[in-house]
């Protein structure tokens, strides 16, 4: 990857390269997380987790959490009331 010196608009925007958006796979409306400090810019490329792969990972946490419940001897059926009583309803 070559250096490539760019200059910011007066409204503070950047053009990143061409050839760099092309390396990266980013194109119009891609998210970015921006990292400030001594001197510094970095930007980082933020990518949103397909739909399969979020309802992946939100059976994991089911799963963990329907393992939790059991060892703490809770069961589905309690849980409404455990809120309630948390809320101060009950």
């Amino acid at each position: 990857m070559e250096l490539e010196t760019i200059k910011m608009s007066s409204r503070g925007q950047i053009v990143i390269p061409q050839d760099i958006r092309e390396e990266l796979h980013v194109r119009e409306g891609t998210m970015f997380v921006v990292f400030g400090g001594n001197d510094t810019i970095i930007l980082k490329k933020v990518g949103m987790p397909s739909k399969e792969q979020l309802i992946s990972d939100l059976e994991k946490l089911a799963k963990h959490g329907r393992k939790k419940l059991e060892s703490l001897g809770i069961r589905e059926k309690d849980i409404p009331d455990i809120v309630q009583r948390h809320r101060g309803l009950k």
